[in-house]
C-alpha cells in the first residue's frame, strides 16, 4: 500500500474502535467521533455537528494542469443477530454458532466519491457531483459444523444524500484557490444523535491530485503567498501535503490535525484506530487481556478481531522493535 493511502486509511479509521476494543467499553458507546457531516435538519438542531465540510487550498499550476478529487467516509451499519426457529428468525442480542459468537452492534463500509479530473480552468465555474446512497440490507447465514442454518446476520444501512462541490478562483499569477465542499442533505426529523449518525457522512476527509500542478503547503507556505494561504477557509479539515518529503501533487484534506508529508510508523503492527496513544502501549494492553476481554474483542467487531489476532500473532523480534523507536532525533540531525 503506497504512503498515500496508508495515511488516509488511518485517518478513516482514526477513532472507529477505540481501546478496549470491546462493546462494552464506555468510551466505545460513542462512536465515529472525527469528521462527522451530519444531515442538514440534525445539525441546525445542533451547532457542534455540522452538515457542511469546506476545504480550501492553493496550487501553482500551468495552463493545462488538471485536479482530481475524491471524498471518502464511513457508513454506518446496523449489525443485528437472528437466531433461526421453527417460527422464523428471532432477534438476539448474541448467539453462538459453530463455537463462534456473534453480537449484535454495528459495523461501517467505506464509501467513495470522486470527481474526474478537470482543468484548472474548467474549475473556475465550479463543478457539482450529487451523491446519493440508497438505504440496503444484506444477510449472512451462520452454519453449524454439519452445515444447517442456525442464525443470520443481519447488516442494513439507511439514506445517504448530498453533494461534493468543486471550484476555483484565481489567487495570484498561476496560483488558483481551490475550494472542496461536501454537503449532507439526507432527510431526517428525528431528535436521535446516535439514528442522526446512521445518517451521517462519518470520518470524511478528500484527497486532491494535481498534475501539471503543485499545492502550496498552508503549514509553512512560502513568504510571497503566506496573505493566500491565510485566507484559505477550512471548516472541519486540515490541508496537508502527502506523499514524499518534498512531493507537492497531492493533498490530503484531514479531520484531524497532522503535519505536511505524514508517515505510518514503520514498526507499527498495523492500523489500532487510535492515533492518539502509543502503538506499544496499545500492544501490550491487548496481551495483556483477560480471556473474557479477548473473547469480547473477537466477537464484538470483525477489525477488532483483526487486531487481535494481529497482536496474537507478533514474534518477539516484531514485539522488540515497538520498544524505544526514536525518529525526531534522527530528524533533527538531519535538518
Amino acid at each position: 500500500m503506497d504512503q498515500m493511502r496508508a495515511i488516509a486509511d488511518a485517518v478513516l479509521y482514526e477513532g472507529y474502535l477505540l481501546w478496549p476494543y470491546r462493546r462494552s467499553a464506555l468510551k466505545n458507546q460513542r462512536r465515529w467521533t472525527f469528521g462527522g457531516v451530519y444531515p442538514r435538519s440534525h445539525s441546525e438542531r445542533r451547532e457542534d455537528d455540522p452538515w457542511v465540510m469546506r476545504s480550501e487550498c492553493l496550487i501553482e499550476h500551468e495552463p493545462a494542469a488538471t485536479v482530481e478529487v475524491s471524498v471518502r467516509f464511513l457508513h454506518v451499519v446496523d449489525r443485528r443477530v437472528g437466531r433461526v426457529t421453527t417460527g422464523g428468525v428471532e432477534e438476539v442480542d448474541e448467539l453462538t454458532v459453530a463455537g463462534r459468537r456473534h453480537l449484535t452492534w454495528q459495523e461501517a463500509v467505506e464509501r467513495e466519491i470522486a470527481l474526474p479530473a478537470l482543468g484548472v480552468d474548467d474549475l473556475l465555474a465550479g463543478q457539482r457531483l450529487a451523491i446519493s446512497v440508497p438505504a440496503g440490507s444484506e444477510e449472512e447465514d451462520l452454519l453449524d459444523e454439519s452445515g444447517r442454518r442456525r442464525g443470520v446476520l443481519i447488516r442494513s444501512w439507511k439514506q445517504l444524500e448530498g453533494s461534493l462541490e468543486v471550484a476555483a478562483a484565481p489567487a495570484a499569477s498561476g496560483v488558483a484557490r481551490i475550494t472542496v465542499m461536501v454537503a449532507n442533505v439526507t432527510p431526517w426529523d428525528g431528535t436521535d444523535r446516535e439514528q442522526a449518525l446512521e445518517r451521517t457522512f462519518c470520518s470524511t476527509h478528500a484527497v486532491l491530485r494535481a498534475r501539471g500542478g503543485a499545492f502550496v503547503s498552508l503549514t509553512d507556505p512560502p513568504p510571497e503567498m503566506r496573505d493566500a494561504a491565510e485566507a484559505c477557509s477550512n471548516e472541519g479539515t486540515w490541508p496537508v501535503l502527502v506523499g514524499a518529503p518534498g512531493q507537492r501533487d497531492t493533498l490530503l484534506a484531514s479531520p484531524i490535525i497532522l503535519e505536511d508529508h505524514p508517515r505510518i510508523a514503520p514498526e507499527s503492527p498495523g492500523d489500532l484506530f487510535d492515533g492518539g496513544e502509543i502503538d506499544q502501549m496499545l500492544v501490550l494492553n491487548i496481551l495483556s487481556l483477560t480471556d473474557d476481554e479477548r473473547a469480547e474483542m473477537r466477537d464484538c467487531d470483525p477489525r477488532a478481531r483483526e487486531i487481535l489476532e494481529r497482536t496474537e500473532a507478533l514474534s518477539e523480534e516484531e514485539l522488540m522493535r515497538l520498544h524505544g523507536a526514536i525518529r525526531e532525533f534522527g530528524m533533527s540531525r538531519g535538518r
